[in-house]
């Protein structure tokens, strides 16, 4: 059996462990566009911030591949796939000069997700960057330099990440954000209200309801051009506008497509044998109860596993999969699950904001079950709560009682 997995990230890293965990003679090739063994995309901000370095946050010993029998198909990009005979067609090179194919019995896509894109001339200046790997982290921390100002795109994760590690290095860091408040995807106006205040008490300039059309510079760039007709200027910028399922390269007339890849309960695409995985996989989620891609680690983690355990024959399936993320940001931790802003009908919201304590607390319901939470400080109890919505249990005991920072698993069980 010819296993090939598309992507040498957490999902595609957890699946190559699967397989051979289960099949210790099958042959596994993994092709990954970046030169470096597994590692952690998430703590990529902390070797950008210089805290640490780029080995210290591998998630697997560079002998990982030899260890298990992998053939490791490294700087090396998939640009398409033939389902109908069953290869992948890969470039080799910094310009793809060499091409040549991977035949597969099984595949797993797990190529994660690209940058967004952006909308905005100049994109080709030097110093722009995106902040997604270790390689655009490398090339960022060749120009980084105390004093100089940086512009951060974007309000999310991946942007505030940006702006705290630059603010760190001693940079002047403005962050502009077209939404009305910071994490507009993970928290709700009052919540994203408390981290905006957060940021700036800290040091970071940030402007809501902002956005940069144009970039300019003779090489190297120095100013940025805004929407509402202002300028600003810089000399780098980090664009972290959100991601996106890398899949370019895959058929849609053969792969089913909607944000990402389509996937059943074990993983498998609508092309029989190929699966997909992590970043780029788009299953039920549990607190939608729809189809949904949630790009975080611990669901590449769970989703890779399984899918290599049904590619090796042991049949495994999906429950769905839930996004949640824990946030410290400077003073405040936060955690966010499930659906923060539902639609206006059918959901119940219970919400609780503690000035004194600088504690807040947003609960969504869809009728008996919680589907939804946010936690400003006072997040101890964040377990609990994720686990009633990623098991989907009922609450039988008054809602509100969810809200008391005293609940535990006691008071639930008991009102069974």
């Amino acid at each position: 059996m010819r296993h090939v997995i598309i992507g040498n990230g957490i999902a595609g890293t957890q699946a190559a462990e699967s397989i051979r965990h289960l099949d210790g003679n099958c042959s596994i090739t993994m092709i990954s566009d970046e030169e470096w063994p597994p590692y952690s995309r998430p703590m990529i901000s902390l070797v950008m911030e210089g805290s640490l370095k780029p080995e210290d946050i591998l998630v697997r010993d560079p002998d990982f591949y030899q260890r298990l029998g992998i053939e490791p198909v490294l700087g090396s990009r998939a640009t398409s796939i033939d389902t109908r005979n069953r290869h992948v067609i890969i470039d080799e090179g910094e310009i793809g000069s060499t091409k040549h194919t991977l035949p597969f019995d099984r595949l797993l896509i797990a190529t994660g997700a690209d940058p967004r894109p952006v909308k905005a001339q100049g994109l080709e200046l030097e110093n722009i960057f995106f902040l997604r790997n270790l390689a655009q982290v490398s090339r960022m921390n060749q120009v980084i330099r105390p004093g100089r100002k940086a512009l951060v795109l974007g309000g999310g994760l991946v942007g505030f990440k940006a702006a705290t590690a630059l603010l760190k290095r001693g940079l002047e860091v403005t962050m502009l954000i077209t939404s009305a408040h910071p994490l507009s995807m993970q928290l709700d106006p009052l919540a994203g209200q408390l981290v905006l205040k957060e940021l700036l008490a800290y040091g970071l300039d940030v402007r809501v309801g902002k956005e940069v059309t144009a970039f300019e510079g003779p090489a190297g760039l120095q100013k940025a051009h805004l929407a509402d007709g202002s300028s600003l200027d810089c000399d780098l910028a980090v664009i972290g506008k959100g991601v996106l399922p890398a899949l370019d390269f895959v058929p849609r007339q053969d792969i089913a497509v909607d944000l990402g890849i389509r996937v059943d309960d074990h993983l498998e695409t609508s092309c029989p044998g190929i699966f997909a995985a992590g970043d780029v996989a788009e299953h039920v989620d549990l607190a939608r109860q729809t189809p949904w891609v949630n790009a975080i680690w611990p669901e590449a983690v769970n989703q890779g596993r399984l899918a290599g355990m049904n590619m090796a024959g042991r049949p495994v399936r999906s429950q769905g999969s839930l996004g949640r993320n824990m946030i410290r940001i400077f003073d405040l931790d936060i955690m966010t699950c499930g659906l923060i802003n539902p639609p206006e009908e059918g959901y119940e919201i219970l919400n609780h904001w503690d000035p004194r304590r600088s504690t807040y607390r947003k609960l969504v319901f869809r009728q008996d079950r919680l589907v939804g939470a946010v936690m400003v400080n006072d997040i101890e109890q964040s377990g609990l709560l994720v686990s009633l919505i990623q098991n989907q249990r009922p609450v039988d005991l008054p809602k509100a009682k969810l809200l008391n920072p005293g609940l535990n698993w006691k008071q639930l069980i008991s009102a069974h």
